[in-house]
Formats: C-alpha cells, structure tokens, sequence
C-alpha cells in the first residue's frame, strides 16, 4: 500500500501542487459569493468557469490555451475542473444544493488547512479517479502504481524523459508504427496527473508537445508527501 506522509499546513512544498492551490481558490471563491452557481445539469456556470480559468492557471490548460480553442467556456471545455468538481463531491467536501455547489462541515473544516486537503485529496484523485474518461479510445488502466512510483522515485531524482520512463516499464516503442498510443496512455493516466498533484515537475524541450521527449523530474512535495 502507498503511503502519504502528514504535510504540515505552511510547508512550501504545497505550492508545487496545482490541484491543492485550486482547491484553496475554490474555498475562497465559495467565502466571497456563498457559493458557486449550477447549470440544470449540475455543471459550473460560465462565470466561474471563466474566473477558474484565469485563476487557476492550469498547466496546459491556462485561460489563453482553453481561449484559443473557445469563444466562451462551459465546465466540460476545461477537464481539470471536472475533475476538481467530481473529486470534492465524491469526498463529500461539497455539495449540490439548491442550485448552488457549498461546502459541506467536513469541506469547512479544510479551510485554511492545505495539508489536510493534500492528504484527503491527492491519494483518492491520483488511484481511484479515472484519468482516461475523457479518450476516444477505450483505454484500460496501465498497471501498478506501486511499480510506477518505485521506478520513479529513482529514475526522476535527477529527471526522466517521458520515452524513457515508457521504455522502462514496458520496452522501447514499435519503429514501425506511426503513433505510440502506449506511451500517450502513460503521459495521461501516470505522468500528468502526479504533475497535478504536485509530486512531479514537466520540463517540455522547446516548443514540443510530444510528451516522450518531456523531462520529468521530482518536487520537494515528492519527498515531503510520499512514503517509499
């Protein structure tokens, strides 16, 4: 079993966690309007989408990317938001009610405490949530992550390229074929999501998007939050 180690609520390491400091923002955000509003269908309304956006500034997902293919943004144009929505419900930290998305007493007891929402939060969002939901492609999941946080934990101490860390685990790619499908499964069912949670660092080499040639590398939060 993997385990997380107590994060002391002022440990800097927390500022690495991107997830965490959207969470923070949304406590905030709930304090300043009593609440965030609904559609019908229980997704976020535009404005707070909007005002996520360009709060959050998610990785890869900042407020000039998700504009650049948007004119306005609904819940479902930024999947990291889903993700946070569906997290905080699924662990009760907040509620729909009334057409309105509020804390719930055990979401208000997280207040102010970062530590115990990276505690609660990243082990549920990293091994229960599936990171393939929204592919084309039916996906299963890769495998074990006590193998995938093991080879991590040695193999990014100085930094690892996404292509090695793939032909690590399950050998170098078919030459042959035109697109590693295996590869961009572990970027997002693996590699992204401990980057969201703030345990790993993307380095991306230039301009590229082609994930296997990305350094990942360890943050503080790794040693300060993961027991291995």
């Amino acid at each position: 079993m993997i385990e997380f180690r107590k994060i002391d609520d002022d440990d800097p390491a927390l500022t690495h966690s991107t997830m965490v400091r959207a969470i923070e923002k949304v406590f905030s955000y709930i304090d300043e309007h009593g609440g965030i509003g609904l559609t019908s269908s229980k997704a976020f309304k535009r404005t707070f989408v909007h005002w996520a956006a360009a709060e959050f500034k998610w990785p890869s997902f900042s407020e000039s990317d998700l504009f650049a293919v948007n004119k306005v943004l609904n819940e479902i144009d930024f999947p990291p938001l889903i993700d946070l929505h569906d997290v905080l419900i699924a662990l009760k930290i907040a509620r729909h009610y009334k057409a309105q998305f509020k804390l719930t007493k055990s979401g208000e007891t997280l207040v102010g405490h970062p530590g115990q929402v990276f505690g609660i939060v990243i082990p549920f969002y990293l091994f229960e949530v599936d990171h393939m939901r929204f592919s084309r492609r039916v996906e299963q999941p890769l495998g074990n992550w006590d193998i995938f946080l093991n080879v991590l934990n040695v193999e990014a101490e100085s930094g690892i390229t996404g292509g090695d860390f793939r032909s690590a685990l399950f050998g170098k790619p078919d030459a042959n074929e035109p697109f590693d499908y295996l590869q961009s499964s572990l970027y997002v069912q693996v590699l992204r999501p401990l980057c969201w949670a703030g345990l790993l660092q993307e380095k991306r080499i230039g301009k590229s998007s082609r994930t296997h040639q990305s350094i990942f590398s360890k943050t503080p939060l790794w040693k300060a939050g993961l027991k291995l």
